[in-house]
């Protein structure tokens, strides 16, 4: 007897529907499964003859073939479990249902027939909306996650036992929906403020400036100067996170499993700060079947790069595209798979090996070699696409004890916000001036006589790049845009290209 269970899984972090297909027939007792399983799919006839068993059913003796359709698609993972078990169940007579092909399965089974979470459970419950289907029987601990997505039935179940009861129509469960709204309202404060910060007024400006117009940033200072401090509060200046931004970057999350259990939707912008050892897959993505890396998990966020030439100068290369594209493309024989990466990268380095170049306080021991070498590490054209280059010297001991705080995370965002809306004004679309185009650089980048005086000698005294002549254009206009100026005036370029004198004095 054959039984078709649907279901659905994620390539990449898109998902898309599947069947698993299951024949019982009589001869020679026998499990084959095929349409390219992993091992983790290969060995789910045992978890599931286990879970069939102690859940109070009987394991067919048969000869059995499990299909996982599409068969030119790799399956990974346990979530096919559940599907599996039902399909087993159906094929051998045990389970009779009008609403198999209604609703979609996944879910890892324990041997007792309890039901695991899985990873990927948004990006799914997606495609099984558009696929049409009523509903999406999923987990537990993923039924939040799943609930988000609108139009859809999603059943929250906790064992084998219990989706038996549902689809034979002898167990009542109400579909979860969870309101998006609440959890908003309840979830988009940040533990942290920019009030807490002590001194480096500099820093907070340069950084709100970034903010407002989505620009990288580069912080060179000694060690405990509060560059750290400083990039973990960004995200807390940074517009809040709107309802569909939030649905891409849980879609992320989820397809990595990194989503909490119960949790729903990520309310608040994603902060990534990987430890320099982290390899060149981990960074951007891979994988044979390609996964996120830690360049995507902070879409819509800030990516934080401490200590940053002691990454290896290989893995830092493959930045160049995302901080261009907003996007990490990985190809592989199977084909291509693009992940979004629109994200604000803060890098942190200190000025020497030692630590302690240019600081009064300490002496330094490194020599020019030493230094020069240091910071060749970091090549110029990654160098180029970081937009602000700022000091950011040790806080003196008056900041460290005084009952003073700066400007709160609060006032920050009111400012950013505010230059975001003329940005979006602008581009009757919801950029900012960090991915203006050239061409509209020169359309909404003019200066004045005295401006492109000031800019030419700017350009030749640091030895500009043209796209960094472009970054600097775009820096004032964004400055113009915290003021709400229309056109760029001459102490907003001069401020910008303060952003860029690093380029000569460091790295030269």
């Amino acid at each position: 007897m054959l039984a078709r269970i649907p279901s659905a899984s994620v390539i990449g972090i898109d998902g898309y529907l599947l069947t698993v297909e299951v024949d019982v027939r009589h001869g020679m007792p026998a499990i084959i499964v095929v349409g390219l399983p992993d091992t983790a799919v290969k060995e789910s006839k045992d978890r599931v003859e286990s879970a069939i068993r102690n859940s109070g059913y009987y394991m067919p003796t048969d000869h059995i073939t499990i299909n996982y359709a599409p068969g030119d698609v790799k399956k990974e993972g346990p979530a096919f479990d559940l599907p599996t078990a039902l399909g087993l169940l159906a094929a051998s007579g045990q389970l009779q249902s009008d609403l198999l092909d209604k609703y979609a399965v996944v879910g890892e089974l324990a041997l007792d027939g309890a039901l695991r979470p899985v990873r990927g459970c948004l990006a799914a419950a997606m495609a099984v909306r558009q696929a049409g289907l009523k509903g999406f029987i999923v987990p537990a601990a993923n039924a939040n996650e799943a609930g988000v997505v609108a139009g859809l039935d999603v059943i929250s179940v906790g064992s084998l036992a219990e989706v038996m009861g549902f689809l034979s129509g002898q167990l009542q469960l109400d579909p979860i929906h969870v309101k998006l709204e609440d959890i908003f309202e309840d979830s988009r404060t940040y533990d942290v403020d920019f009030a807490e910060v002590r001194g480096q007024e500099a820093a907070k400006r340069a950084l709100t400036v970034a903010a407002a117009g989505g620009h990288n940033v580069l912080m060179v200072g000694p060690p405990g100067s509060g560059k750290t401090l400083l990039s973990r509060r960004l995200p807390s200046i940074l517009p809040p996170l709107g309802l569909e931004e939030s649905l891409e970057t849980t879609r992320i999350y989820s397809s990595v499993g990194l989503l909490k259990p119960g949790q729903s939707i990520l309310a608040t912008r994603p902060f990534r700060s990987p430890h320099h050892t982290v390899s060149h897959g981990g960074l951007v993505g891979g994988g044979s079947v390609p996964t996120p890396g830690e360049v995507s998990l902070a879409h819509n966020g800030v990516l934080f790069l401490d200590e940053l030439p002691e990454f290896d100068k290989k893995t830092l290369e493959v930045l160049r595209q995302p901080l261009e594209d907003g996007v990490v493309t990985i190809t592989r024989v199977q084909g291509s798979l693009a992940f979004p990466a629109a994200i604000t990268l803060i890098a942190a380095l200190n000025p020497c090996p030692c630590g302690y170049y240019g600081d009064p306080r300490h002496e330094c021991r490194c020599t020019p070699r030493q230094i020069q070498a240091y910071m060749g590490r970091i090549s110029g054209p990654l160098l180029d696409r970081i937009d602000i280059h700022i000091e950011v010297p040790a806080v003196a001991y008056r900041d460290l004890r005084s009952d003073q705080s700066g400007a709160a995370s609060a006032d920050l965002r009111k400012q950013v916000i505010s230059a975001r809306d003329h940005q979006r004004t602008r581009f009757a679309a919801d950029r900012t001036n960090a991915r203006m185009s050239p061409r509209e650089v020169r359309k909404f980048c003019k200066l004045d006589e005295p401006g492109e005086s000031l800019l030419k000698q700017a350009s030749q005294e640091l030895g500009l790049s043209a796209r960094a002549h472009d970054k600097i254009l775009r820096l004032a206009r964004t400055i113009a845009d915290l003021e709400a100026a229309p056109d760029i005036q001459l102490h907003h370029l001069s401020e910008a290209v303060q952003y860029r004198r690093l380029d000569r004095n460091m790295f030269a």
